[in-house]
């Protein structure tokens, strides 16, 4: 039950990050995802960082760098440049890559071995995205592609990443959350300068919609991504990442009027249920794992209580 109310709170950071889209159309300044990066990191990061009251210390401070470049810095440029040169719905299928990623650094850096189910799953449910997303007038773009192909690759790696190094000692995630924001903010701040110029004029809708996207769409949910990493497999994590194009559709077709077709809705349901059979999978690979590590303590424990009672069982 905790498991499923910890899978639960994480879904929300990719459900969060589906309202993106809407959020950036209807209310922010248009042609500026470079500075809406910076808006939706930075604030994020040194608010989170504040509230935390712990700033790096020794090697975190290179840590912080690597992990924030990697989910933030160089993973909202990468996005928004594939979202520019490609359709929505090719930049969104890439995007539905990421798992994949996870699930090969998973294995190489973590030992953490997905099975054929996972990986299945994984597949199926970047297919039913397509089906949401991908229309017949859908054009490529060479460079579109290798942005969200490597975008997709950033953000797996830093996924594995956070797993791998885990946190200080007595640091929580709403630290780490802040330390990886304030980094990748701060490395999105001159490339937005080179290629975007000065921050634009921002009314009364640009502020309530860079205020969403700094405390709910960011802060709070990379707050519940890294909680997440820290307390699930990344892969189970990752794999939760689909529902993000998900609640996209959802919203273009409630708040926009956007039509759905019988082929998307169709494919709705096909990556839903991927994502749902993908849990259940990593579920039974992390009861598998806690049975194993229990049965290993166990024999450990009646050696031990062998060797002291000056027993030797044979």
């Amino acid at each position: 039950m905790k498991r499923a109310a910890t899978v639960a709170l994480t879904a929300l950071a990719p459900i969060s990050w589906g309202s993106t889209y809407f959020v950036a159309s209807e209310l922010l300044p248009p042609d500026r995802p470079l500075f809406t990066g910076v808006m939706r990191a930075l604030p994020a990061g040194l608010l989170l960082t504040a509230l935390s009251r712990t700033i790096p210390k020794g090697e975190w401070w290179w840590k912080s760098a690597v992990l924030g470049t990697l989910n933030i810095g160089a993973f909202f440029p990468l996005l928004f440049l594939s979202a520019y040169r490609l359709p929505g719905g090719v930049a969104a299928v890439l995007g539905s890559a990421g798992p994949l990623f996870v699930v090969g650094l998973a294995a190489l850096l973590l030992g953490e071995r997905a099975s054929v189910r996972t990986v299945l799953a994984a597949i199926v449910a970047a297919f039913g995205v397509s089906m949401v997303v991908l229309t017949a007038e859908a054009k490529l773009d060479a460079i579109g592609i290798v942005a969200g192909v490597v975008s997709s690759a950033s953000m797996g790696a830093g996924t594995v990443m956070t797993k791998r190094w885990g946190r200080p000692e007595g640091v929580g995630p709403l630290a780490m959350t802040g330390w990886q924001l304030t980094a990748g903010g701060l490395v999105i701040i001159p490339v937005a300068a080179l290629v975007e110029g000065a921050p634009p004029a921002l009314d009364g809708h640009a502020m309530l919609g860079y205020g969403y996207m700094m405390l709910i769409n960011t802060g709070t949910a990379y707050w519940l991504w890294f909680r997440g990493i820290g307390q699930l497999s990344a892969t189970s994590v990752t794999l939760l990442g689909p529902l993000s194009p998900l609640t996209a559709a959802v919203i273009g077709w409630a708040a926009l009027g956007q039509a759905l077709s019988p082929v998307q809705l169709a494919g709705m349901a096909i990556a839903f249920g991927a994502t749902v059979a993908g849990q259940l999978s990593a579920a039974r690979s992390a009861r598998a794992a806690e049975g194993s590590f229990s049965s290993t303590e166990e024999i450990n424990q009646n050696i031990s209580m062998d060797l002291t009672d000056g027993k030797v069982r044979r």
